[in-house]
């Protein structure tokens, strides 16, 4: 398959079978997330694999879009560790890192037949608290992972026209 294709194909999962993901395909989501480039290669991503009951109950507290998934990845990234442009201040590449990481991750569990739902909708401080993350850790998405349990929606190829996303100058 290409990477068209891949692209074409993934999309968010909203429900999710009860199968658990092997340990070869959590270890190959986060080989994407190693390989994944940051600014100035400084990796301040920070990336906590939920599985266990607890933790996923933990999860499932402060957050209502896991989709009954067995296996989230919570992404963010080190304030500590991040990049901080001298030409754009306040701008600190951890959240967009962040984002590439994820979208690495996102990809890889496309590749592996896996489905995945980016979450955004959820208070970070609540996730941190009920995790007990790291102060200096800033989370910047969820990410369940696992074995989809229905299709995509029928909004999944539903795209705006290129000429209101593209413009060549």
């Amino acid at each position: 398959m290409t990477f068209s294709e891949l692209a074409k194909k993934r999309y968010s999962v909203r429900k999710f079978s009860d199968r658990r993901i092997s340990e070869a395909e959590v270890s190959a989501i986060l080989e994407a997330a190693r390989v994944a480039p940051t600014a100035k290669n400084l990796q301040p991503q920070r990336i906590f694999v939920l599985q266990s009951d607890g933790a996923i109950e933990k999860i499932n507290s402060v957050c209502r879009c896991i989709f009954g998934a067995k296996t989230v990845f919570v992404v963010g990234y080190d304030e500590e560790r991040d990049w901080k442009s001298p030409l754009m201040p306040p701008y600190h590449s951890g959240e967009t890192d962040a984002a590439i990481v994820c979208t690495h991750m996102m990809l890889e569990a496309a590749d592996l037949g896996l489905g995945s739902c980016w979450v955004g909708l959820f208070n970070a401080d609540e996730v941190k608290n009920a995790l007990g993350l790291p102060e200096s850790v800033r989370v910047t998405a969820l990410l369940p992972v696992g074995y989809p349990e229905m299709g995509p929606s029928e909004r999944h190829e539903a795209y705006r026209p290129d000429s209101e996303m593209i413009e060549f100058l």
